[in-house]
């Protein structure tokens, strides 16, 4: 039996967004898999029964893409999204017991978050607004965008400056039309109505100047319409309120500070009458709002479950609402939560780990078993993890994998595979590229260096500066890498020093570039979506000005800083060959970031080779075509079978 190739993308299946009905008997679920010859994904409702006594049921078609199933309150009813019939995903209800699926929306723009009324009268839901120039289809005939804001576009999602989110309620017997009930030059998101149906919270950055002071705060708006009210005072970041049962409190994440990334994201609830914030989270010394998002926190009667990441894992945790208690583990593990849900006493989870795509669970039961078939034929490698200690004594988290078929005797060509954020980190959980990687006949090393998430605050932090807070990035985070290397040739007789590669993407594809222009010990490189240059970055990327951040200034302050933390300035050192990938409608690491880097190693002939993937943007990788994401991996194992021979 042989392990993962490229082509096995295809026979890729999950579950995801798991909702418990309003009695707790059933679960509903999204079924995720690949038509190769459409070249896209399917999705699917499923639904199941949360006690495991029956298989799970395809509940809707899945012929193209539903998602986001939502109980009624009563359980009568299932709400979600479906692109059936349309361009963009809109709002549908379909009966319990099944039968026709009834459409409420038909809105130029795609359903984004929405959540029933508690009375089960209506939706209350988000959803981009068009300018009215998006009238005019000739391209050539539009009107020009006239920008005056940052924060005007958005990767995988396009130009947002003439297109922001609003939130609006619409009937649940689709005997109305829409009716939008904020506006404004704002991004409105995470509606929430409450219990008794007066007003529905959302998260925004309302403030005059929200695109260069952008702290986010819970409002509060009629659910009529009206002019919001902010709930919170503006020190930091809050998203995903979620009201009490009683309707006193509201549930939200919240990270503090202003330009002061990373920081931890906390649970936080607000009281309804005060404002008066509590943080109930603090004592974990973790990150409690996991990105990507797992979704809201959870009211389990007067509890809040949320998901935490811990050293390369993702757990669910419960902590009282009222802040009288500390936080306690509910599902630990070698495992990354990517969803769960509660009602009626019954929670309910998706989880992922190292030998298998994520499926849903009742506790131990599991519960769907999607991937079986992909499993089933194919040979998944488990990751070993190995303590490394850095040069100032710092123990850093690192796994590594063999190839399938592994022969103790030999000797393999290993990779480092870099993570990208950098607040993210790899760990416990399905990652085809590994499984990728160590099938066509390489050692592959995965590690947690400084700035991941998933440890302390101040192991996230560390990478800050170069201006304030800490040496910034590249220095201690690449000490931990090459520690990494170090310590798998030390301990691992099989990795094969004169045949090392490295590669990552985002910031992996930063530290990739970095390495290559500082050591010489790697035979080959792939540098994926790559930060190249900070400077220009800056006034590229859709998150540009947040770079400050962790810099400590901005770039017009101290261009000397960012220029100190560019590969790009020791590009003329790089004689490792290298692989430039990116993609052309990338918005967070611009194309041009790749463009910079080809250029001059081109004009120094160098071995360098740039390939663009075009209709991608950064996530390639991960959501990118079926057809891009197998040709990805072919392109970069030629490459790397080109300079490190694994056969």
């Amino acid at each position: 039996m042989t392990g993962m190739v490229p082509q096995d993308v295809y026979e890729l299946a999950s579950a995801s967004d798991p909702r418990v009905a309003p009695d707790g008997s059933t679960v509903a679920v999204v079924a995720t898999t690949v038509d190769r010859d459409a070249n896209d994904y399917r999705s699917a409702i499923w639904l199941v029964p949360a006690d495991g006594s029956q298989s799970p049921r395809r509940f809707t078609s899945g012929a193209k893409h539903d998602s986001s199933p939502r109980w009624s309150p009563d359980g009568g009813a299932l709400a979600f999204t479906s692109d059936r019939g349309a361009d963009t995903k809109q709002l549908y209800v379909i009966p319990a017991s099944g039968g026709e699926a009834r459409r409420l929306t038909d809105l130029d723009e795609g359903i984004d978050e929405f959540e029933w009324s508690a009375d089960g009268g209506g939706l209350v839901f988000s959803c981009r607004v068009r300018h009215e120039d998006y009238g005019e289809t000739d391209d050539k005939k539009r009107n020009p965008r006239r920008i005056t804001r940052l924060w005007y576009k958005l990767d995988n999602v396009g130009w947002t400056a003439d297109r922001r989110v609003h939130i609006f309620t619409v009937p649940a017997n689709g005997s109305a039309e829409p009716a939008q009930i904020t506006d404004g030059d704002f991004e409105d998101s995470g509606p929430a109505p409450a219990p008794d149906g007066s007003k529905v919270a959302f998260a925004s950055a309302r403030q005059d100047d929200w695109d260069i002071e952008p702290y986010t705060d819970i409002y509060l708006v009629d659910a009529s319409g009206g002019t919001p009210r902010p709930l919170t005072g503006g020190d930091g970041t809050h998203d995903s309120p979620v009201w009490s049962p009683d309707g006193s409190k509201i549930a939200c994440y919240y990270s503090p500070g202003v330009w002061d990334e990373p920081r931890h994201g906390q649970v936080a609830v607000i009281d309804v009458g005060s404002g008066e914030r509590t943080l109930l989270t603090t004592a974990l010394d973790r990150n409690c709002a996991p990105y990507p998002s797992i979704g809201k926190p959870v009211w389990d009667g007067d509890d809040l479950l949320f998901g935490v990441e811990d050293r390369g894992n993702t757990h669910l945790y419960c902590v009282p609402g009222d802040g009288s208690g500390k936080p306690e583990p509910v599902i630990e593990g070698e495992l990354n939560l990517t969803g769960f849900h509660a009602a009626a006493g019954t929670i309910v989870h998706c989880a992922t780990v190292p030998t298998m795509p994520a499926e849903l669970f009742a506790g131990k039961t599991q519960l769907t078993d999607l991937s079986k078939d992909f499993r089933g034929g194919r040979e998944l490698v488990e990751p070993e993890r190995f303590p490394v200690i850095s040069d100032d004594g710092s123990e850093v988290e690192a796994w590594i994998l063999r190839p399938p078929d592994f022969e103790p005797s030999r000797r393999y060509p290993t990779l480092l595979n870099i993570h990208g954020g950098p607040f993210a980190q790899y760990g416990n959980r399905f990652f085809d590229e590994s499984q990728v990687y160590a099938a066509a006949g390489y050692v592959v090393l995965l590690s947690n260096p400084r700035g991941s998430s998933g440890y302390s605050e101040p192991w996230a932090r560390a990478i800050k500066g170069p201006v304030a807070d800490g040496p910034g990035m590249g220095t201690v985070d690449y000490q931990d890498c090459m520690a990494v290397v170090d310590a798998a040739a030390r301990r691992f007789d099989f990795v094969d020093e004169d045949r090392l590669g490295v590669l990552g993407g985002s910031y992996g594809g930063f530290m990739t570039t970095w390495i290559v222009g500082r050591s010489k010990r790697f035979k080959a490189a792939c540098s994926e979506r790559a930060v190249n240059d900070w400077g220009s970055m800056n006034g590229s990327s859709d998150l540009g000005p947040s770079f400050a951040s962790y810099v400590g200034a901005y770039l017009f302050e101290n261009r000397a800083a960012y220029a100190q933390i560019s590969p790009i300035m020791s590009a003329h050192e790089i004689t490792t060959p290298l692989l430039i990938m990116h993609s052309e409608n990338d918005f967070r690491c611009d194309v041009e970031q790749a463009e910079q880097l080809f250029s001059i190693l081109r004009t120094l002939k160098r071995e360098v080779e740039l390939v663009r993937f075009p209709a991608e943007g950064h996530e390639l990788s991960r959501a990118g075509s079926p057809y891009h994401r197998v040709k990805r991996f072919e392109i970069i194992l030629e490459w790397f079978n080109r300079y490190l021979s694994p056969a």
